[in-house]
């Protein structure tokens, strides 16, 4: 493929990420239609059960898609989905001479499936263009299908010296404004945010997602606001409770819950997961398998040591996100970032790659993927 294709996809790439925090269960994908070396259509995908990048592009294109060449970001889907119709077909009967797909989709559904129909019809269709930069786009989908369980961000703001909270559970704020609203910006793309029934009771947080622009405004997508609460001890006029029009709440608990408060809740609109235990708690790999089925692609943790911990062992997070203040607390009674028994030795420490640091104001973002995912 030409320096050309790899122009045009990149082009297709920057489409595909106008959906992000939108799509989800779907993927982001970017559809660019190029015919005698003019760009005659364009679109991206927007909205699950919206049109598909490849729709909206040659619609756009009209008759003009005839003999040009298709630039999509993920393999067209081939498969009648709920509410969209395959785009293989309209892809077919555009006559387009040739299609560039950056990757190849691992849905069971598709997997190869478009572009041998595509082939078949004596399309010309080259596969691998920009693939990397496609599969880091779609990382949290590609998680989603091939295991079932969600993409999870563990994230946290912490001092210097790794503690996220005072002795006497003090943490707002450790970090400044700027990378607080970089936080609301990173809600606002997730499927999910989760935190511990600890952080419930001690911080009382909305746990919505308030971008703030000038004029300040909120986003109109909040993410699903998740509570894992083993013995459903949630105050009925908790902040999370609150707004289930616009901010839905799910709470993960256990058959110690009160049949009573999971009535009650219920009524409110608000779903209770009664689930298995693992060690006295919830069982975190269970509720990480439901939220999958439940179509939850992303989940951000922004829990407290003890849930941080918990959700480490359990093997569950593929991103750390740490916001980093200039700040010390010291001592050992300070809360630290995890909670639990340390290792006996180094060797069973967890593993990260890929660290990157940037600087947010005042503070520094360090970020790395676990090694075991």
């Amino acid at each position: 493929m030409s320096s050309r294709d790899r122009e045009y996809m990149t082009l297709a790439l920057r489409l595909a990420a106008k959906g992000r925090g939108s799509t989800s269960p779907n993927p982001m994908v970017g559809a660019l239609v190029v015919t005698r070396g003019r760009i005659v259509g364009q679109g991206s995908h927007r909205k699950a059960g919206g049109p598909h990048a490849e729709v909206i592009a040659l619609s756009q294109a009209g008759s003009r898609a005839k003999g040009g060449t298709l630039y999509v970001t993920l393999e067209p889907c081939s498969h009648l989905k709920k509410r969209t119709p395959p785009c293989v077909p309209l892809v077919m009967a555009s006559g387009v001479r040739r299609v560039v797909v950056a990757m190849v989709d691992p849905n069971p559904q598709v997997k190869g499936n478009g572009v041998a129909q595509l082939t078949r019809a004596g399309i010309r269709v080259d596969v691998g263009c920009c693939e990397a930069e496609a599969t880091q786009l779609n990382q949290a989908y590609l998680h989603w299908v091939k295991t079932g369980r969600p993409f999870t961000i563990l994230k946290a703001g912490m001092t210097l010296d790794g503690q996220i909270a005072t002795a006497s559970g003090e943490s707002q704020w450790i970090t400044d404004e700027v990378s607080r609203q970089q936080a609301h910006r990173l809600r606002a793309d997730v499927d999910a945010i989760l935190v511990g029934i600890g952080t419930v009771l001690r911080d009382n947080p909305q746990l919505t997602a308030r971008v703030t622009d000038d004029p300040p405004r909120t986003t109109g997508r909040q993410p699903l606001r998740i509570v894992v609460d083993s013995r459903l001890r949630i105050p009925l006029k908790a902040k999370v409770l609150e707004h289930q029009q616009t901010a839905h709440t799910l709470i993960a608990t256990t058959a110690a819950a009160s049949a009573r408060k999971v009535e009650r809740l219920r009524k409110r609109g608000i779903d209770v997961l009664v689930l298995p235990k693992a060690g006295g708690h919830v069982n975190l790999p269970v509720l990480w398998a439901r939220l999958g089925q439940l179509g939850v692609t992303t989940v951000l943790v922004e829990g407290g040591s003890d849930l941080n911990a918990a959700v480490l062992q359990a093997g569950l997070p593929q991103r750390l996100m740490c916001y980093v203040a200039p700040l010390l607390l010291g001592g050992q009674d300070a809360k630290g970032l995890f909670g639990g028994r340390s290792p006996r030795r180094l060797r069973s420490a967890v593993p990260l790659k890929n660290v990157r640091i940037e600087p947010v104001g005042r503070d520094m973002l360090i970020q790395a993927d676990f090694e075991t995912q």
